[in-house]
């Protein structure tokens, strides 16, 4: 249903901590015009658990008046299964395409809990949902048998796999073919999980850097490897940025440098300072210093 690459944009936040659509809209269309393939809002870039119910569905209809019809789905991220059914309806209601539901942030689910908490906010939503398994942000892990309890309902169709193993993304495949749609959600294993079978890629410095993202995709999409590999190996230092406690911070700061943005976030996160941002920005510029040309795809 889904594949290529499907940003996780940041959220825009004015001098007075309000949501700067104007700034929303201009950095999404820079995503589309590059060739991503959707939008993904409210997820962990884009600061979701910081901001308020209200304010996640006005963020998905900024979204989608600048999808032009391409996919925009709606994380949902809340801590307990009453108040994630509950934004999944109004996502449904707002016109969200689909959802990408993270397990409970706060209390860390068995498998039994796993499956019910997903399934009842899937039924409250009613749209295609893309599981997001991150045990290494959120400490549950969504394994591959939980994967098969939840095959038996058409509405899951999407794994955002972000287990932090190269392995768990082979292991679906081997488990569960193409039941799912399988996307990659670790910017710096995105070329090796594309290697061995990943559809898609949920990606985080796609926000500064949207076209080197998407002619990785397209280059491995066409069997062109190793052109996709030269200009991941430029890539990878920014990559690493994503894998890390200041992953909004750092790619807010990627794109105040790459695309003129700026790097505001919401209490109780600051922008970057000091040595981080210092070293931060050396990893930026030094990369936009040798920008690599990128070939026609």
């Amino acid at each position: 249903m889904w594949s290529g690459v499907i940003p996780a944009v940041t959220t825009k936040f004015t001098e007075d901590d309000r949501l700067d659509h104007a700034e929303m809209e201009r950095c999404f269309a820079l995503q589309l015009e590059a060739g991503c393939d959707g939008l993904i809002v409210a997820g962990s870039l884009g600061e979701g658990p910081m901001l308020s119910q209200d304010e996640k569905i006005e963020v998905l209809k900024t979204a989608r008046r600048v999808a032009a019809g391409k996919p925009v789905l709606l994380t949902v991220n809340e801590a307990g299964t009453r108040e994630a059914c509950a934004m999944a309806k109004q996502a449904a209601a707002a016109g969200a395409d689909g959802l990408m539901i993270v397990p409970s942030p706060i209390y860390h689910t068995n498998a039994d809990e796993t499956v019910d908490a997903l399934s009842a906010v899937a039924a409250a939503g009613d749209l295609p949902v893309m599981i997001y398994s991150n045990r290494v942000a959120y400490r549950v892990d969504v394994t591959v048998p939980i994967m098969e309890r939840l095959a038996a309902d058409e509405r899951f169709v999407a794994i955002k796999e972000s287990s932090d193993d190269i392995r768990r993304s082979t292991e679906i495949i081997n488990a569960l073919g193409e039941r799912y749609d399988l996307f990659t959600g670790v910017d710096n294993l995105a070329f090796e999980a594309l290697s061995v079978g990943a559809v898609g890629w949920v990606a985080g410095l796609v926000t500064a850097f949207p076209r080197e993202t998407v002619a990785i995709y397209q280059l491995m999409k066409q069997g062109r490897r190793e052109e996709a590999l030269a200009i991941y190996r430029w890539f990878r230092p920014l990559l690493d940025l994503d894998v890390s406690t200041y992953l909004v911070q750092n790619i807010k700061l990627a794109e105040v440098l790459a695309i003129g943005s700026n790097d505001r976030v919401r209490m109780p996160r600051q922008p970057l300072a000091g040595e981080r941002r210092v070293a931060a920005e050396k990893i930026v510029k030094d990369a936009l210093a040798c920008r690599p040309e990128l070939p026609a795809f």
